[in-house]
């Protein structure tokens, strides 16, 4: 992978920029930007709390940790979200997220 992926630190944890695509056929990380922002498709409807609740849940089962400790601190509204992960680091966030593209 030729893309230089970035993370920023977050105070008590990670940072992660996502854009979400519903109505996809399957949960996926499809890639990232440039920018280093994660691409992901979800099984769910195109509301706003549909989505959200549906990219908590996969975040938090890609990361491996509870979904209380995934949180989307910007853009609850919209395709690009600003989503935090509490007590992980940028590192380990970052191997995850790889893991995980298909």
């Amino acid at each position: 992978m030729d893309r230089k992926y970035e993370l920023h630190s977050g105070q008590r944890g990670s940072a992660l920029g996502v854009r979400v695509t519903p109505r996809a056929s399957r949960n996926q990380i499809v890639g990232l930007l440039n920018d280093g922002t994660i691409k992901i498709h979800l099984v769910c409807g195109p509301s706003d709390d549909e989505i959200n609740a549906e990219l908590l849940g996969f975040l938090a089962e890609v990361l491996g940790v509870p979904k209380s400790r995934v949180e989307i601190v910007a853009g609850e509204t919209g395709r690009d979200k600003l989503v935090s992960v509490l007590d992980m680091d940028v590192e380990t966030a970052h191997q995850r997220v790889l893991a995980h593209i298909d």
